[in-house]
């Protein structure tokens, strides 16, 4: 009972699927607007904005007393310290792109980029 793990045909397609993925992950990466400002919003609501050109250490109060604390640095956003249990948000690491974003589930906190201006293309609206 000889039996081969994969055959070439299971080969051919894991190496297609790789540069595939590849190829994707290269064009967003690559396509992908660098941020202006971190928007932190708490319980749905937004409550702040911050330039991502200007280095700062902000203290955020989320829901039901938590706390976050947003570095800016270089460019590029990252929470340091959070008062939740799993500090998930913490572990998110550092966001610079517009669109990316860093939740806190058990605070309700989003920081989210994004740019100078909002989309002009707009195609959530309602057209005749």
């Amino acid at each position: 009972m000889n039996k081969k793990l994969f055959n070439k045909n299971d080969l051919i397609l894991i190496i297609c699927l790789a540069l595939v993925s590849a190829v994707i992950l290269t064009g967003i990466s690559l396509f992908s607007k660098k941020g202006a400002k971190a928007v932190v919003s708490v319980d749905g609501k937004e409550l702040a904005s911050f330039p991502l050109s200007e280095d700062n250490v902000y203290n955020i109060s989320g829901y039901h007393g938590g706390e976050n604390i947003l570095e800016i640095k270089d460019g590029k956003a990252h929470l340091t310290d959070a008062s939740c249990p799993d500090k998930l948000c913490v572990n998110m690491g550092y966001i610079s792109k517009t669109g990316q974003s860093i939740i806190c589930l058990p605070n309700k906190v989003v920081i989210e980029i994004k740019g100078n201006t909002e989309e002009k293309n707009n195609f959530d609206t309602i057209s005749e």
